[in-house]
């Protein structure tokens, strides 16, 4: 069902439509937002499984 969904021409659709509807100057401003968001989820969930192994350690 989603096999090929990535293809560097559906990328390519992709942020042409989201040049269209976000315009040039709001894109790096979405970037940057998705990005931070990214790496604090990354960081939650590691501090979550660094607590998650000192349970278990510690049990």
């Amino acid at each position: 069902m989603f096999e090929g969904l990535l293809q560097p021409t559906h990328l390519l659709v992709i942020f042409g439509i989201a040049l269209l509807v976000f315009g040039p100057k709001k894109l790096p401003e979405l970037g940057k937002g998705i990005g931070e968001g990214i790496r604090g989820f990354r960081s939650a969930m590691k501090e979550h499984e660094d607590r998650s192994d000192k349970n278990t350690i510690a049990s």
